[in-house]
């Protein structure tokens, strides 16, 4: 479903009811920031609908059941517009399946080879690394971010996939496609460098480190700037942090009698830089609202 500009409005603008009630009564939209405004996309056919429905309720108080605009969508018709209207969110996960499918879903070390954060060899039944100064001076940069790509096993994809089409398409409608871009390459080299730096050379990989950095940005954004869009469900933050102090603590390592190794240092590392860009993000949202 394509959806068209209905509502441009200031950053001030708090359209976090107005949007819920939309929501509620089955509309479609999508909320982006451009050139310093909150831009609303609805269908076409119901633009005049929405607009009329935020000049009478613009705080979406008194829900009139005579403005219901379209019916609700099917489970499909909303899929295929979320993917739509999320390219690089998209784009990302493709990028990620296909690393799974040419690494063997990290039993192709040969693969694996060329995109860990370090070239290796095996030999007599060792692994033998080289220097990170050695890999650079090879020219080889996309080992700085080609790590965040592999995965080990299928559940690793799947629970780190589904964190990233939930997290990052947040960021691509709320923030657009690029600032999703910079943060996605931000993250993943921080949360590499950090988990090489701290957690010895070795072969790891996989999203979480990204994701920690979207979920810091998201939190911290939304608590200076707040916005329905980065509205985390309840609960979700607290989790994942009980997860992260959890893995920490060595427990998941002891219990898998050391066939899981958690890569703590990524965690950390892009937790601490999207707690950062959160901040900057919404002190920056923040005056923006109070100077319009």
């Amino acid at each position: 479903m394509t959806l068209t500009e209905a509502l441009r409005l200031p950053l001030s603008e708090d359209l976090s009811g107005f949007l819920a009630m939309l929501q509620g009564m089955g509309v479609p939209c999508r909320v982006s920031e451009e050139s310093d405004e909150q831009v609303v996309r609805v269908p076409a056919e119901v633009i005049g609908q929405v607009r009329e429905l935020y000049r009478l309720y613009p705080q979406g108080q008194n829900i009139p059941e005579t403005f219901m605009a379209v019916p609700p969508q099917s489970s499909s018709a909303g899929l295929r517009s979320s993917l739509r209207a999320t390219p690089f969110t998209v784009g990302v996960l493709l990028v990620t399946l296909f690393s799974a499918v040419i690494t063997g879903l990290g039993d192709n070390l040969e693969i694996i080879r060329w995109l860990n954060f370090v070239d290796f060899r095996i030999q007599g039944g060792y692994v033998y690394f080289s220097s990170l100064a050695q890999t650079l001076e090879a020219g080889q940069w996309w080992r700085l971010i080609t790590p965040a790509f592999v995965h080990f096993g299928f559940l690793h994809l799947a629970m780190n996939s589904l964190w990233y089409w939930e997290l990052g398409r947040r960021i691509e409608s709320r923030q657009g496609r690029w600032m999703l871009l910079g943060l996605t390459l931000v993250f993943g080299v921080i949360a590499n460098f950090a988990q090489y730096l701290f957690g010895s050379p070795g072969i790891f990989g996989g999203l979480s480190g990204v994701l920690y950095g979207l979920l810091g940005h998201c939190w911290l954004f939304q608590k200076l700037a707040p916005n329905s869009t980065y509205r985390l469900p309840p609960g979700v933050v607290g989790l994942m942090l009980a997860w992260l102090l959890i893995c920490l603590s060595g427990i998941i390592t002891v219990v898998s009698l050391g066939a899981m190794a958690i890569a703590n240092a990524a965690h950390v590392g892009g937790l601490a830089a999207g707690c950062l860009t959160g901040v900057i993000g919404g002190l920056l949202a923040r005056k923006s609202r109070h100077e319009g």
